[in-house]
């Protein structure tokens, strides 16, 4: 089971390393793989599946 703290990446994620990393948890955190120790964005787990449901619609 995974970890509220758990980080992890898509499987779309390329090879090449650029992509971002999700927390999922109360609210949902979102960063940059390639700088772990960087910033955050930190999201409303509401506003977070607002934004997967605008992809999904593409």
């Amino acid at each position: 089971m995974q970890s509220p703290h758990d980080w992890f990446k898509s499987s779309f994620s390329s090879v090449s390393g650029e992509c971002v990393e999700v927390r999922l948890g109360d609210r949902v955190g979102m960063r940059d793989s390639k700088n772990p120790q960087g910033a955050v964005l930190d999201f409303p787990r509401d506003v977070w599946a607002d934004f997967i449901a605008s992809l999904k619609a593409e």
